[in-house]
């Protein structure tokens, strides 16, 4: 049985943990996918902001994937549609890596896998990945949290050696809820209070309310590092740590705010039990089968002419 180094939702108050796990596994050196600058900017802050990734092409192509998707919703699998609580608007399609071509080489791309490769020092699978859609006006908040507490919880994830990747696939403004980071979050570990309920994520992924932090802790946090909304052109990309405190406003501007979210987590830390003693959630939020290295491709546009 794995040890768990970092119990939550088991107290009745919330706590301060020592994060345990390094944050940058690699060492800096000649022809890595980022500049020694870079790799501390993450090791302190707990994200990086890369513009510029994808060219204007790519863009384009991945537009016309979302807006195809979001207008043939019955080509992939109803499971993996998530709603905005009240309006029914499209939130989030799941496991697009695997329902998408296009999306499946996006999470294939040397250039995102060299970079995850990097930090974690390791091979790497995808752990989840995901549409997000916060249309105009519609768009809900992701409130304040920690994905390692959920996947560590909920899934089983035993250490801090994964990362997500938010490729921005139009325009991010101050305005139309971009993401909001806590810097320097990702060094502690801060537990929740409340027993986990069954199949809690048929609720939380519309509305998450187990696995939020308290709002003294979020305040502390916020005191230490402040609160950075990074925004920039379709096509950059926001990489940050699997414990960084993160979420949304959010949108009730005209402009949609979309984005593909990719989760990389090293191999040598595949999922084993939940934590929370619950079953484990779906495979089409927590990949459980096939947790296999991620081989990297050329050519994100080479997929659509095949």
């Amino acid at each position: 049985m794995t040890d768990d180094l970092y119990p939550s939702r088991v107290a009745p108050e919330p706590r301060w943990l020592p994060r345990r796990d390094p944050v940058v596994h690699s060492p800096a050196a000649d022809g890595a996918p980022l500049t020694a600058a870079q790799a501390a900017a993450f090791e302190r802050d707990g994200f990086l902001v890369l513009d510029g990734v994808l060219d204007a092409d790519e863009v384009a192509a991945m537009q016309a994937e979302l807006e195809h998707l979001r207008r043939s919703p019955e080509t992939v699998d109803p499971e993996t549609l998530i709603a905005e609580p009240n309006s029914g608007v499209l939130r989030s399609i799941f496991a697009i890596h695997e329902q998408s071509r296009l999306f499946s080489r996006l999470a294939a791309d040397e250039r995102l896998v060299s970079i995850a490769r990097h930090i974690l020092g390791d091979e790497v699978y995808v752990h989840q990945s995901r549409l997000n859609y916060k249309t105009g006006f519609d768009g809900k908040e992701f409130y304040w949290h920690s994905d390692f507490e959920t996947w560590h919880v909920e899934d089983g994830m035993p250490r801090m050696r994964a990362l997500s990747m938010s490729v921005q696939l139009v325009d991010n403004h101050p305005v139309n809820g971009p993401l909001m980071v806590m810097p320097g979050s990702h060094k502690h570990y801060v537990t929740c209070v409340g027993e986990t309920p069954e199949d809690h994520y048929k609720q939380s992924l519309r509305k998450q309310e187990y696995g939020v932090p308290d709002r003294d802790s979020l305040s502390r946090l916020a005191d230490e590092g402040g609160i950075v909304a990074p925004t920039g052109p379709a096509g950059s990309i926001v990489v940050f740590d699997c414990n960084t405190m993160h979420g949304s406003n959010g949108n009730i501007t005209p402009y949609p705010r979309a984005n593909a979210f990719l989760v990389y987590n090293a191999v040598s830390n595949r999922l084993v039990a939940p934590f929370g003693g619950r079953a484990p959630r779906p495979s089409f939020i927590a990949t459980r089968e096939g947790m296999e290295a991620v081989r990297p491709v050329r050519g994100l546009l080479e997929e659509r002419a095949a």
